[in-house]
């Protein structure tokens, strides 16, 4: 009985509540089930509001999952860029392409079907069958969790590994409208019960929320470690264009356009120019500026004032910008 009173506390909160977000509006099935795809791939590690114009432009350019299939990489690219995590853009087209051979063009509606595919994990998986296909999934992004570290006080490292919350969550029970409840939860943790200073007066569920209670809202982080790498970026301009390079060295950025850069291995004496954080490393760079005219597997030159004009990463966009200033 209390977790169906949970339930419906939510969605009633939900249906008052929830923003305007253009993977929602109403749509064929089949179209909500691949904006629930493009949506899913983008919110990986991005937030709301940086997605949202983004979702918008690939949506208008790439409108279905076999013109998905087909597109061009560099369109695809030019589409994803300042997104970041550009493997996302590249899984995204792979898993389309395996859905037009294999599925006969339709997001397969299964657990086991859908974690097999290029980029999808357990929570793509489970956001898709709840969000796109109605089914009882209750999705752990960050927001849910944090819901669900408050609501049940888990302060303690073992109280909040994967598996635990995992379990955890039965508590939120379950509805007939699987998509919206899903949504809700992540609307919940979104909008009130925010990562600091929860807005805990617009709760519907604060009358039986542990942390409230304790009036204690700190949440325990399970600590990740950044590794450390030291870079030597090296530097070739020539005519106002700099010369970069396909990058088919290193497992971040790959395949994309970047300055020709060595890995360090404990340098001495480093005295780092720049220093930029990709997932859970942290990258120490140092610039090294050429003279001369070294030669290059396919250089690509860009031009320093026309940076719009090409597809490339942020991470390589912001080290010309850094080269202009300096």
């Amino acid at each position: 009985m209390k977790e169906q009173l949970l339930t419906k506390k939510i969605l009633n909160w939900y249906d008052i509540n929830k923003r305007s977000l253009p993977w929602r509006k109403s749509v064929s099935l089949q179209k909500r089930q691949y904006y629930t795809l493009v949506s899913e791939f983008m919110l990986q590690q991005t937030q709301v509001a940086t997605v949202i114009p983004y979702f918008n432009r690939f949506i208008k350019k790439i409108p279905s999952i076999r013109i998905l299939s087909k597109v061009d990489n560099k369109k695809l690219i030019k589409l994803w860029e300042g997104l970041g995590y550009y493997s996302r853009a590249r899984n995204l087209k792979k898993t389309a392409q395996i859905i037009v051979k294999n599925f006969k063009g339709k997001l397969p509606d299964n657990f086991d079907d859908l974690i097999s595919l290029p980029g999808i994990g357990n929570y793509t998986a489970s956001a898709i069958l709840a969000i796109g296909f109605n089914k009882p999934y209750i999705p752990l992004d960050g927001n849910i969790e944090r819901v669900l570290k408050r609501y049940l006080y888990l302060k303690k490292e073992r109280d909040i590994q994967k598996d635990n919350l995992f379990k955890k969550k039965s508590i939120f029970g379950t509805s007939s409208r699987s998509s919206d409840y899903a949504q809700a939860l992540m609307e919940l943790g979104a909008l009130v019960c925010k990562p600091t200073n929860p807005l805990c007066s617009q709760c519907p569920v604060s009358y039986n929320c542990k942390s409230l209670k304790k009036e204690d809202f700190d949440l325990t982080k399970i600590t990740k470690k950044n590794t450390e790498k030291y870079f030597l970026l090296k530097v070739y301009k020539k005519d106002h264009r700099y010369l970069l390079i396909k990058n088919t060295k290193f497992n971040f950025l790959k395949n994309l356009t970047i300055f020709p850069m060595e890995e360090l291995s404990k340098p001495k004496n480093f005295n780092e120019n720049l220093n930029f954080k990709l997932s859970n490393m942290n990258m120490n760079i140092k610039i090294q500026y050429l003279k001369n005219s070294i030669k290059f597997q396919a250089p690509f030159w860009v031009d320093e004032k026309k940076l719009d004009n090409y597809v490339l990463p942020s991470f390589t966009k912001k080290i010309v910008k850094y080269l202009e200033k300096n």
